[in-house]
């Protein structure tokens, strides 16, 4: 469930960031986000969703891993991905996951995007973990790095995260990159 104390933060720091925030998305984008996975999504991810339907992409980044996917962003950016792996362009590629949890594949078809740098690199749900793994994880998948992070156990946990880096200033609004960003990797 998106986070009150995130819109509060944006309210208060970055108001054009709060306007950016989509509407709820409705059941139908839901179950057609689905469809087009061919897969459920977790619960906390659902909830999410039908409070703020990722941003509008017009302010900058929400996250600082990138913009906040909607729903059809999210089926369009999985849907160049699973074009890849089906066409074989991961055949000889393996990643190399920071932790057990994460499979070792380049990419594989239960890596949701939720974020993207308009770069390739995203912030993933990862709804097909390793045995060491819980289905809902939150990953990182660059798009030229072998290295797989795992960033959170779930969505809400995540959520939570970005809330608690934005409280403790981890996390700040940067009129210079246009959007929320990591002072120490500026």
């Amino acid at each position: 469930m998106f986070r009150p104390s995130i819109e509060s933060w944006l309210q208060q720091n970055w108001p054009a960031g709060l306007a950016d925030l989509s509407r709820p998305a409705s059941e139908d984008e839901i179950r057609t986000l689905e469809q087009a996975l061919a897969r459920s999504l977790p619960e906390d991810f659902v909830s999410s969703l039908r409070i703020h339907n990722g941003q509008k992409g017009i302010a900058g980044y929400l996250c600082p891993s990138g913009e906040l996917l909607s729903s059809g962003e999210i089926a369009s950016q999985w849907q160049v991905w699973k074009d890849l792996f089906d066409s074989g362009d991961f055949d000889e590629y393996e990643s190399e996951p920071a932790n057990e949890a994460i499979a070792r594949d380049w990419w594989n078809p239960g890596w949701v995007p939720i974020t993207h740098n308009g770069g390739g690199d995203h912030d993933c749900l990862d709804l097909s973990p390793t045995s060491a793994g819980q289905t809902g994880q939150v990953i990182t998948m660059w798009h030229d790095m072998a290295e797989r992070e795992l960033l959170a156990p779930n969505f809400s946990t995540w959520l939570q995260q970005l809330a608690g880096k934005l409280l403790s200033c981890e996390v700040v609004y940067s009129e210079e990159y246009g959007g929320l960003i990591e002072p120490e990797n500026t």
